[in-house]
């Protein structure tokens, strides 16, 4: 199963209407952009929170402000590149670099974009087995698709898979 299905055609029409209208005149057309759809859905077995491992991962471009580059938020291509931090993470430390979303919100409890002080309280009460000990980040404005499959899934498994997680809960800014 494809992660992005005909990625061949998508990519045609990405290059000669999103992307060449963009290079062109240095704007966004958002009206023009080919949005994937898939008509298969990837999925796996379900597995028991409650005896398992969950990794967060959040698409913010949530990083460590005293210690980690920002991501590239103005970039009109998108930033395709990692940060990880300890779930134990003070939010003080934690900034966000993304241009693509009100950070009001964020601003005002950074839960809502990175729900880790939630997810702690479940696994203190039982619903989920055990937290993975690190966030993944990545910056969610990323409007070329294949280069999430060639770039970012590809650096992103490793990072994932080191953390032994059974689920992950993904939260779209």
């Amino acid at each position: 199963m494809d992660v992005l299905e005909n990625r061949d055609q998508w990519f045609a029409t990405f290059k000669s209407g999103w992307l060449a209208h963009y290079e062109k005149t240095g704007e966004f057309d958002w009206k023009i952009y080919n949005r994937p759809t898939n008509k298969q859905s990837i999925s796996g077995k379900g597995t028991d929170l409650q005896r398992s491992r969950l990794i967060l991962i959040s698409t913010a471009g949530g990083y460590l402000r005293e210690s980690q580059k920002p991501f590239d938020a103005p970039d009109p291509y998108g930033d395709f590149t990692l940060r990880t931090f300890p779930t134990s993470t003070p939010f003080e430390t934690i900034a966000f670099a993304h241009d693509h979303y009100d950070h009001t919100a964020v601003d005002q409890d950074p839960q809502v974009l990175l729900p880790l002080r939630h997810l702690e309280n479940m696994v203190a009460e039982g619903l989920i087995g055990e937290l993975a000990p690190t966030v993944i980040s990545y910056s969610g404005y990323q409007p070329w698709v294949t280069r999430i499959v060639d770039e970012l899934i590809p650096a992103l498994l490793p990072l994932v898979k080191s953390e032994g997680p059974h689920a992950a809960l993904l939260v779209p800014s």
